[in-house]
């Protein structure tokens, strides 16, 4: 069994500098030290870390002019460590995240090790309560959280990527900013023959939130889904998924304004290019039905 090397990274704005360095100092608490850990300023100078934390491994601070968004910001610290050249996966972490328990990179490890095919592995993520939020169980019906298997999803703030997976399925969609990036990567690996699991044995603590706290949440949610189902979906699908989607944001979606955001967002993503099209294959499709999770909701 070949132990695969494991990398930390972690994309701030730095607007959340007590945040960032408690999620640090519990990745260094961890009980298999990272080979190397990467953080990137998304728009920011970032302070030293290394030494002030006393952090393992190898810890690379990447300032980025601009703010890149939470997948352009992602890339680049991907793309470092592809220049590196001697991590298998990487752990990428939010920022406003902590690891309660010190066996997680151990155990990411050991799952990869296991499974040569293993593309993504997401984590559970709970607040200080221990309570996880419905969107964030990668299920159709989104059941019990502590029920683990292979999805067809993942969560952005706590997860693994195999970086051969990446080799093949290419990155982040830096153009979407914010929302639905893991879903066309999720699609990517699943049509690239990965595999998707959800262990929620892997914790990641993070407070309680509402993307709507986004200022840009509905404009982007709707324009990131539009260009999703152009990129990635069958010909035949597309009406049926945006059909079921468009009835489903009317019913929930209370606020007028929102309504109106989301509207000029769907107009966006039609206008707009969606960038390479590249459809999963019908039995990509019929394989993420029988998971529980078809994608035309």
């Amino acid at each position: 069994m070949v132990e695969p090397r494991i990398a930390v990274t972690v994309v701030t704005m730095g607007n959340r500098p007590a945040e960032v360095d408690a999620l640090l100092e519990s990745v260094a608490k961890q009980d298999l030290p990272p080979t190397r850990i990467v953080i990137v300023g998304n728009g920011c100078r970032l302070p030293e870390f290394a030494a002030r934390l006393s952090l393992p491994g190898e810890v690379t601070t990447i300032d980025v002019d601009e703010n890149l968004g939470c997948p352009g910001g992602r890339n680049v610290g991907l793309a470092r460590l592809r220049a590196f050249g001697d991590v298998d996966v990487v752990v990428e972490l939010d920022d406003d995240g902590l690891l309660v328990d010190a066996d997680v990179l151990r155990r990411v490890r050991d799952l990869y090790a296991a499974q040569p095919r293993l593309g993504i592995v997401g984590f559970r993520i709970a607040d200080e309560h221990g309570e996880t939020q419905r969107r964030h169980v990668p299920r159709v019906g989104a059941g019990d959280p502590m029920q683990g298997g292979y999805v067809t999803g993942f969560l952005g703030g706590g997860h693994a990527l195999s970086m051969a997976m990446l080799a093949e399925t290419g990155d982040w969609p830096a153009e979407f900013f914010f929302a639905h990036e893991e879903t066309d990567l999720a699609w990517r690996a699943a049509d690239a023959g990965w595999s998707i699991l959800y262990a929620p044995e892997l914790l990641l603590q993070h407070p309680k939130t509402s993307p709507a706290r986004h200022a840009i949440y509905y404009r982007v949610t709707a324009r990131n889904r539009v260009w999703l189902v152009r990129r990635r979906l069958p010909l035949a699908l597309i009406p049926v998924h945006l059909g079921i989607w468009t009835l489903l944001t009317l019913v929930r979606t209370r606020s007028v304004a929102g309504l109106r955001a989301w509207f000029g967002g769907f107009v966006e993503g039609v206008r707009e290019s969606a960038g390479e099209r590249r459809p999963m294959r019908w039995r990509t499709v019929w394989r993420l039905t029988r998971l529980g999770r078809p994608p035309v909701v």
